[in-house]
């Protein structure tokens, strides 16, 4: 019985390492960012323009947003967020990053009023 248990956990244990690099792997864009202009890691970088992306969140001078759900084709990630943005405002909205060749991502948001190319900081 004990051997059985231990083997259940182990099979848990596993399927969770798995679930976490698919995760991952299905959205590689997490780091730090600038928009519009490349990183010079010389720690001269315009605060302003700084974007940080992580699993379940988008941190930019333009607003806090969660991640509520997001989808991956090919290189085009769409993600629905839940922004907060200057004056407390609570906005939904639809966003969608494409990673290009050059390790940049395009930002379009479903309006196109805040369209950016995002340079990848050193970590």
């Amino acid at each position: 019985m004990i051997r059985t248990a231990r083997g259940a956990l182990a099979i848990v244990a596993l399927l969770l390492v798995n679930q976490t690099a698919l995760a991952e792997d299905d959205f590689p864009i997490v780091g730090t960012y600038m928009r519009d202009i490349a990183c010079t890691g010389n720690g001269s970088d315009r605060p302003d323009l700084l974007v940080t992306i992580t699993q379940k969140r988008i941190e930019s001078p333009m607003g806090s947003c969660n991640i509520l759900s997001r989808k991956r084709v090919g290189k085009a990630i769409s993600a629905h967020v839940e922004c907060k943005v200057p004056g407390d405002q609570l906005i939904l909205g639809d966003v969608t990053f494409t990673i290009r060749d050059d390790k940049t991502l395009d930002f379009e948001d479903q309006d196109h009023t805040s369209d950016a190319t995002l340079h990848r900081c050193a970590e």
